[in-house]
């Protein structure tokens, strides 16, 4: 067909030629520079047209890659609904930011088989207690003493989290966090007088953290009408300083406010964490979602006791508890993606066990935290992407915001 219409092209132009060279009408002459401006423009598209059906058939005909690969949203979306201008380009890479939504949010890198993420997070507690020591007269007049303490707690954490991915299947990682602590002490109401405010901080100096390894395997491909679906497991050694027998001091001049001597920088226990995580393409977007549960294994030690010059030696069982996430992820052009998610943890009471004595429970141990996540990726090049997360607490347990950066480069 298109050879057809350029012959009656070609003869329409000759046509005319022949016209304006008997005639010379400066008319005919004008229609004819017209028409071969649109021959030539219609003997490019046709090139054109016949590149991209031959590249569409390379592309048909191309083996199937590895199952990650395969499904990832980068290579769904690249072709349709991404409006990032690649629908001609169905031959190349898809846009890393689309790539990279599928690494975030499954734990597997579709790219590469090792990964270096280094990483630093920020994260800030502020908590407030009023204590009152009186009567309340006439339903609205506080007679008494007020007291209130207020604690403030910072934690800047170093980690490094190295990867390798065994034939997009198969995920071992190993994540060695380096943490720094700093908490501020402050109490009113000393000896039941609110004149006297006592504030005292208290430094951990950068110390190596609890080091922890893991293993995911990929069970089933994303299909229609199922996700993608990775079962995973993680193992977390006590190489952290443990919170246990840690002495706790009474400030001189205030007797409402005790600190401790260090501040810890692990469980001090080892732990088992399996887990599950779903994941969706619904170009543009990605939905996905993930659900664990930690054991931490009883465990006994030398000291328990936060007094001063006691040493009680006993057993030490560490509330054990269970994680769950949901969330979404969409790209914003070809280098740059966003995430929104919800996640939430939900602790048990810890006990310990003095020896010679029974069990006790450890009142307050129990927690619930709660935490709205704003995240981004950038693919900074083909190899480096930049990540950074915002997480806000929505609970009392949770830290009122954590911010982290990381940098996953891919070999």
């Amino acid at each position: 067909m298109y050879l057809l219409r350029s012959i009656a092209l070609t003869s329409i132009a000759l046509s005319l030629t022949s016209t304006c060279l008997a005639a010379e009408d400066p008319e005919v002459q004008a229609l004819l520079d017209q028409l071969k401006t649109l021959q030539k423009r219609y003997e490019q598209q046709q090139k054109a047209l016949m590149v991209l059906e031959q590249r569409l058939r390379q592309v048909e005909e191309r083996p199937q890659q590895p199952a990650v690969a395969a499904r990832s949203p980068g290579r769904q979306t690249a072709t349709a609904g991404s409006g990032y201008g690649t629908a001609l380009k169905q031959d190349e890479e898809p846009a890393p930011s689309v790539e990279h939504i599928y690494q975030e949010a499954s734990g597997f890198f579709g790219g590469g088989t090792f990964s270096l993420e280094p990483g630093l997070t920020y994260s800030h507690y502020d908590s407030r207690q009023l204590f009152l020591n009186g009567f309340l007269a006439l339903d609205s007049i506080f007679l008494g003493n007020l007291g209130v303490d207020q604690i403030n707690a910072d934690t800047l954490t170093l980690d490094l989290t190295g990867r390798y991915n065994l034939k997009q299947r198969w995920q071992f990682d190993i994540n060695a966090p380096i943490i720094y602590r700093q908490t501020s002490y402050e109490s009113a109401g000393a000896g039941g007088s609110t004149a006297q405010v006592t504030e005292e901080t208290v430094t951990g100096d950068p110390r190596l953290g609890d080091v922890s390894v893991g293993v995911s395997y990929k069970f089933l491909d994303e299909g229609p009408g199922r996700p993608d679906a990775i079962f995973s497991l993680r193992v977390k050694a006590p190489t952290g300083q443990e919170p246990y027998g840690i002495k706790v001091d009474q400030v001189p001049g205030n007797n409402n406010l005790s600190v401790p001597e260090d501040l810890p920088t692990g469980n001090g226990v080892w732990s088992i964490t399996p887990g599950i995580s779903l994941v969706k393409t619904l170009d543009p977007a990605v939905l996905f979602g993930n659900i664990s549960y930690t054991y931490n294994l009883e465990d006994s030690f030398s000291d328990i006791s936060a007094q001063r010059g006691a040493k009680v030696p006993g057993k030490v069982d560490l509330g054990n508890w269970f994680q769950f996430g949901i969330g979404t992820a969409f790209a914003l052009n070809e280098r740059t993606s966003m995430s929104f998610s919800f996640s939430e943890l939900i602790s048990q009471r810890s006990r310990i066990k003095p020896d010679g004595q029974s069990w006790q429970s450890i009142t307050g141990s129990d927690a619930n935290a709660a935490y709205f996540n704003i995240g981004m990726t950038f693919a900074a090049s083909d190899k480096l992407t930049i990540v950074p997360n915002l997480a806000i607490g929505l609970t009392p347990d949770a830290p009122d915001f954590s911010f982290s950066l990381k940098f996953p480069y891919y070999f």
